[in-house]
């Protein structure tokens, strides 16, 4: 079938008489244009990575950020300025999604950064910017960290921003707040902020938007108590004020201490990295916190740091756009099991090529996990280039998946890498059977309502969709259904199932990819034919768009009516399809117009389009596009149908029994 070409459907969803073979017929033919598409994207060391697009809070921010360090080039300010400017909205505000409404923190940030690149508060653009805003909720309304960088430049008084006192850092492990009950990112985002907090540095800025404020009587106002009385969220509100009490002290008891050991948890952790977490916000508060203990922003420290960040600026067309971060590992592992699905030799280059770069980046020194998981064994990828002190589960499932089937020539150093990251692997399984991210038993809800939470990503639970990436990988790997690692992480699926047979997508936009997800999970451990999965199949068929494709919109997030409901897209209908294939016969109906609907839609190079985003930072608050995303996972759909298809069984790579990791390190096996 030629790229393009339609296929048409009866009411019950089988194609048109000769829609069948014109889907047949085309399908080797895509798969091949999609491999060779694939291969010719990766890079000469083996590795694969595409661009991370997000909101222009990343771009707004960025402009007040060289601003602060005094290193606002002109010409590099009006590049980031007028990407800024494209994506204004009709009613004058900025969205964090395609097709999303305006949202308040993006559209200050937005019309902060233009005013800083010279554009007038009368101008038309910031005219409306000031209406939508206005209309938003004004400047009072703001989330904890606008406030915080409005506060570091005197755009705002510091009694509206939470406090972030460095005393946290003294705080120990046993108690329930302390710095390593917060999620990863949040730990890598806060600790700078709390050295800032305790500076609390005079910069300044040559604007101000005291316009944005809504109610001007509010501009000194922090955070509503909640009713009733007696709840968590009160509870921490009067801990914030207490803390700003004795920020008003003249003497601090543990200020210096804190303080201290603050900047040796910085320091310690912008090594084996490249920038903080490797990810930008904390990136961009480590290069502030580092300016405010003294060091300028042309210290050798600081400038390497400031270098790391300024290699996620994008260049093109009179335009300057910025990346959140870099995706390689899971660009790469997920490329290779998309190849791999589609037949690529075991021991082909690219595979083998890719295979030792992954394997070089295995992170063998410590890090953050270990303060819940003292005794086991590093062993885990990050998501970048470098990350020593966050590798993550996902990644590393993706990634053992795809070295499994790879014919490496040094097979003795293959089997010791893999064997060591799936002891690690399993050595991150949660209390409650599922895996989190980053960290173990990292579910403290309560944290949730600390007024500086509000980026919604304060913890890091386990997920339907990281759990089933696990239980997938296990599987592959030989582990039967019946072990009780699998066992806790099947009973935790069931548990996590919503009402209606899906599962939420907590990386990934939303139900279709958490579903499609776990029900492939189910079918490698054979339990494609349980009442949980056959549910799921059920839900995938009734969600599925009548063009055949699977599309949820980010706002399902905010609106459980919304939920599988958008236009479809490679990547979701991917996802979808992945699902179905898992849970029913490659004869389904419902299958066939998947197909059907990736066929037509992929381009003559072996790509395929998509605008939407379809990942996810954190829910309701940052979501990102894979660009890769449109192209692996099409792949990788189209050639697990194909080989239903034609009953063929890819090559099986590399198998570890159950019982070699009865007791390996960190590996609870009775809990």
């Amino acid at each position: 079938m030629a790229s393009g070409a339609k296929v048409d459907f009866e009411p019950t969803g089988e194609p048109l008489a000769g829609g069948a073979a014109a889907v047949e017929e085309g399908l080797e033919d895509a798969i091949e244009r999609g491999v060779s598409q694939l291969l010719s994207l990766q890079a000469s060391e083996g590795y694969w990575v595409g661009e991370l697009e997000a909101d222009t809070t990343l771009e707004s921010d960025y402009i007040f950020y060289l601003h602060v360090l005094g290193k606002a080039d002109p010409d590099r300010i009006r590049k980031l300025a007028n990407y800024i400017r494209q994506r204004q909205l009709s009613d004058g505000g900025w969205n964090i999604y395609p097709g999303g409404p305006s949202e308040l923190n993006a559209t200050v940030k937005a019309y902060l950064a233009l005013r800083l690149a010279g554009d007038a508060p009368d101008s038309p653009g910031l005219e409306l910017a000031r209406l939508s805003i206005h209309a938003l909720g004004g400047l009072e309304a703001t989330n904890s960290y606008t406030r915080f960088y409005l506060a570091l430049v005197g755009a705002v008084g510091w009694e509206m921003v939470p406090a972030v006192p460095p005393e946290l850092m003294l705080l120990p492990d046993w108690f329930a707040l302390n710095i390593y009950q917060m999620s990863s990112w949040t730990r890598a985002i806060v600790i700078p902020l709390a050295i800032l907090y305790a500076r609390k540095p005079r910069w300044s800025l040559p604007v101000r938007v005291d316009e944005l404020f809504s109610d001007p009587s509010r501009k000194t106002r922090a955070f509503e108590w909640n009713r009733p009385l007696l709840s968590w969220r009160n509870f921490f509100l009067a801990l914030d004020r207490a803390s700003k009490l004795y920020e008003r002290l003249p003497w601090k008891p543990f200020r210096r201490r804190a303080l201290r050991q603050a900047r040796e948890w910085l320091l310690e952790h912008l090594e084996r990295s490249d920038g903080l977490g490797t990810i930008y916000p904390a990136m961009m508060n480590a290069v502030f916190a580092l300016v405010a203990l003294g060091h300028s922003p042309d210290d050798p420290l600081t400038a390497r740091e400031i270098g790391h960040l300024a290699r996620y600026e994008i260049e093109e067309d009179d335009t300057i756009r910025v990346q959140p971060c870099t995706s390689p590992v899971w660009d790469t592992a997920i490329a290779m099991v998309a190849l791999e699905e589609a037949g690529l030799p075991a021991d082909h280059p690219a595979l083998v090529s890719a295979g030792r770069w992954l394997l070089e980046k295995q992170i063998l020194g410590p890090g953050d996990w270990q303060r819940k998981n003292r005794d086991a064994e590093p062993g885990g990828w990050a998501f970048e280039f470098q990350n020593d002190f966050y590798p993550d589960v996902d990644d590393s499932a993706f990634v053992l998946m795809a070295l499994g089937r790879v014919d490496y020539p040094d097979p003795v150093r293959m089997e010791q890498a893999v064997r060591r990251g799936l002891s690690w692997l399993l050595s991150m399984q949660n209390r409650d059977g599922g895996w989190g991210a980053f960290d173990r038993d990292n579910d403290g809800r309560f944290l949730t309502y600390v007024p500086f939470a509000d980026h919604n990503a304060m913890i890091d639970p386990s997920t339907a969709d990281v759990t089933a990436r696990v239980v997938e990988c296990l599987g592959r790997f030989g582990w039967p259904p019946s072990h009780a690692v699998i066992q806790r992480a099947l009973a935790f699926l069931e548990r996590d199932q919503c009402p209606d047979g899906s599962w939420y997508g907590r990386w990934g936009v939303n139900h279709v990819y958490g579903t499609g997800g776990v029900l492939r999970a189910l079918e490698i451990v054979r339990l494609r034919a349980e009442e949980n999965s056959q549910r799921a199949v059920a839900w995938l068929r009734a969600v599925q768009n009548p063009d055949g494709g699977f599309g949820e919109s980010i706002a399902s997030y905010y609106n459980a009516g919304l939920k599988a409901k958008g236009r479809s897209t490679p990547s979701q209908t991917a996802w979808g399809l992945i699902g179905l294939l898992a849970g029913s016969e490659h004869t389904d109906p419902n299958v066939r117009r998947a197909v059907a609907y990736l066929l037509g839609q992929q381009n003559p190079d072996g790509s395929w389009e998509e605008q939407e985003f379809t990942g996810t930072g954190f829910p309701c608050v940052f979501y990102l596009k894979y660009q890769l995303y449109r192209n692996y996972f099409p792949l990788y759909a189209l050639a697990r149908y194909r080989n239903l298809v034609l009953s063929a069984v890819p090559y099986q790579g590399l198998a570890f029994a159950p019982k070699d990791f009865e007791h390996p390190n960190g590996h609870r096996e009775s809990r």
